[in-house]
């Protein structure tokens, strides 16, 4: 029985592999997978369990659906713009150094709007335009912002610092710092050889080409308000300050959330209700959206546990001693790749695994973070990612073109992950 388990268990991970690069729901696939799972080990309250202890994580709550409502509420108040063109209005005379500056501009952004997808929408708008006009290609343009997206890393209400921090028995914040000088030198090393690759690309482009139909792509702030701003950034600002130097302001991700909104509120001058209302409306998606995936990644690590695949894993991760950390990450790069989906790959990763850290002679911080980082730089080398597929409609190019320009410089930031840090 148990020999049957286990091979049945295989087949099943291989069919959830497929039905991810299909893009059928993910939520779907990963609690079907995860409940079959747990029916064929002849232990099915184990999926439901893991279900119901998913559903009532309570830090995972507090911080995701706060960092989204907040998301929503800048959106909604349009406080988010004011801090693109803030951002981007020195940039128009950088010519081929556009290309890092908007990925570093992107970075930034995406440190306060933690969705990849909702990110590259917001600055796209800005950013696509300036770029092309000087006479990068669409497609490098588009390669650029989406090189930035990896700035979500930064964002303490981002589900996976703290799904991660919570497991380290960490906050947030100090999870994020621990590990800022490998985000920073990803961010910075992708924008330089992103814009390396399109100088390649770029060998037969002429300066403007490309450009029409962008002319008025995108809303405009015509008179940028510092104060609306600074909106976007007010949680960051005071958490890293918490965290780091004023120990007065050290509180939680969910504090720090509200206490922008507030801000936000105040200096826009928006209508409450509607302000509330979109907060809440994003809390809601947070949930729904975001903690959606992360309950259905439960029940599917719940599944490969009682078929015994995670102590198999585990083991064959043991025998290959050091290299435990790079066969997990080659790992999750490649099922972000396939599925075009990080979140999924790195939340059934640490729910399954990273648990077992000090088994592998690792710290549960280091391995969630290598989790998290793999497929992140996987994610952004996905033709079938969700951004991947936005941008290049924003960019009227095809998908591949954007990878084209983006595959090499991940494999690089890849390769530099494992052997440095």
């Amino acid at each position: 029985m148990e020999t049957f388990t286990f091979w049945a268990a295989i087949i099943v991970v291989i069919l959830t592999v497929v039905a991810l690069v299909k893009r059928i729901e993910t939520r779907l696939v990963l609690l079907t997978a995860g409940l079959f799972l747990c029916c064929i080990s002849l232990d099915p309250m184990a999926g439901l369990n893991q279900f119901a202890k998913s559903m009532t994580n309570a830090g995972l709550i507090q911080s995701i659906c706060s960092a989204m409502g907040f998301a929503f509420l800048v959106g909604y108040t349009k406080a988010d713009m004011h801090l693109v063109q803030l951002l981007t209005r020195p940039m128009k005379a950088l010519g081929i150094l556009l290309i890092p500056a908007c990925t570093l501009v992107t970075a930034v952004i995406n440190a306060a709007i933690p969705s990849a997808a909702g990110c590259a929408a917001a600055v796209a708008t800005t950013l696509l335009p300036v770029m092309i006009r000087t006479g990068i290609s669409p497609a490098g343009a588009g390669a650029a912002i989406l090189a930035g997206t990896f700035g979500s890393c930064f964002n303490p209400g981002g589900p996976h610092p703290v799904m991660i921090s919570g497991m380290a028995g960490m906050e947030p914040m100090a999870f994020i710092i621990s590990h800022s000088v490998m985000y920073a030198s990803m961010i910075v090393l992708g924008a330089v050889l992103v814009t390396i690759v399109e100088v390649v690309f770029l060998k037969d482009h002429k300066s403007g080409a490309g450009a029409e139909g962008f002319e008025g792509m995108g809303e405009k702030v015509e008179h940028i308000n510092l104060l609306w701003a600074a909106a976007p950034l007010v949680p960051l600002v005071i958490l890293l300050l918490g965290n780091t130097c004023v120990p007065a302001l050290r509180m939680g991700v969910a504090h720090a959330m509200l206490i922008g909104a507030i801000y936000t509120m105040i200096v826009t001058l928006c209508n409450p209700q509607k302000a509330v209302t979109e907060f809440f409306n994003g809390a809601g998606k947070g949930y729904g959206n975001v903690l959606g995936i992360i309950i259905a990644a439960g029940v599917f690590a719940g599944g490969l546990r009682e078929a015994g695949l995670v102590d198999a894993l585990i083991d064959a991760l043991k025998n290959v001693g050091e290299y435990a950390r790079i066969g997990g990450g080659c790992g999750v790069f490649l099922m972000a790749i396939l599925t075009g989906s990080g979140d999924a790959a790195t939340f059934a990763f640490n729910e399954a695994v990273t648990p077992h850290a000090a088994e592998l002679g690792m710290t549960i911080s280091d391995l969630g973070n290598t989790a998290l980082i793999s497929a992140q730089l996987g994610r952004t080398m996905s033709p079938v990612a969700g951004v991947v597929i936005l941008l290049a409609g924003l960019c009227k190019v095809n998908p591949l073109d954007l990878v084209k320009r983006t595959a090499l410089p991940m494999l690089v930031c890849f390769t530099s992950v494992m052997a440095f840090f």
